[in-house]
C-alpha cells in the first residue's frame, strides 16, 4: 500500500474518532452539571487539537512532497540505493555517516539553496533522527517558499 493511502485511511479514521469524541463532548455538555460542562469543554478541545494537527500535517506533506517532485524532475532527488545496508534494510550506519557529511558540506556550501537542505534533511532522516529531519526540512520548505515569491 502506498504512504499516501495508508495516510488517507489513517486520517479519516482519526477523522472518525474525533467526530465520536466530539458527540461525547457534546453530550457532556447536555448534563448541565458543572463537572459535565467542565468535563465537556475539556473533551472538545481534543478533537480541535485533532483537526489542527492533522491540517498542519497534512500541508507539510503536500508541502514535501512538491519539493520532491520538483527535484526528481531536476534530477536531483537523492539516491541511497548504492549504499551499503543491514539486514533490516536500513542504511549501514557508517555508511549513512558518510553520506550525511557529503550533504552537509553541500549546504555549508550553498546555505540560501533549498535543495542541499532538503537532501540534508533525507540525509537525517536516513541516519535516524528524525527531530532534526524535520527542522531541516522546514528548513528547505521556507527556503523554496522564498524562492518562488
Amino acid at each position: 500500500m502506498k504512504a499516501r493511502n495508508f495516510a488517507l485511511l489513517m486520517t479519516a479514521a482519526l477523522v472518525v474518532y474525533l467526530v465520536l469524541l466530539a458527540d461525547r463532548a457534546v453530550a457532556l455538555l447536555g448534563t448541565g452539571t458543572p463537572t459535565g460542562i467542565a468535563l465537556g469543554i475539556g473533551v472538545f478541545l481534543l478533537p480541535l487539537l485533532g483537526v489542527w494537527i492533522v491540517v498542519v500535517t497534512w500541508r507539510s506533506g503536500m508541502q514535501i512532497q512538491r519539493l520532491s517532485r520538483q527535484l526528481d524532475a531536476e534530477g536531483g532527488l537523492p539516491d541511497v540505493s548504492d549504499l551499503p545496508r543491514r539486514p533490516s534494510g536500513r542504511v549501514d550506519r557508517d555508511a549513512a555517516d558518510a553520506w550525511f557529511d557529503q550533504r552537509r558540506a553541500e549546504v555549508e556550501a550553498d546555505q540560501g539553496n533549498w535543495r542541499p537542505w532538503y537532501r540534508l534533511a533525507y540525509a537525517y532522516d536516513i541516519a535516524g533522527d528524525r527531530r532534526r529531519a524535520r527542522a531541516t526540512m522546514r528548513k528547505a520548505i521556507e527556503l523554496e517558499a522564498a524562492e518562488r515569491k
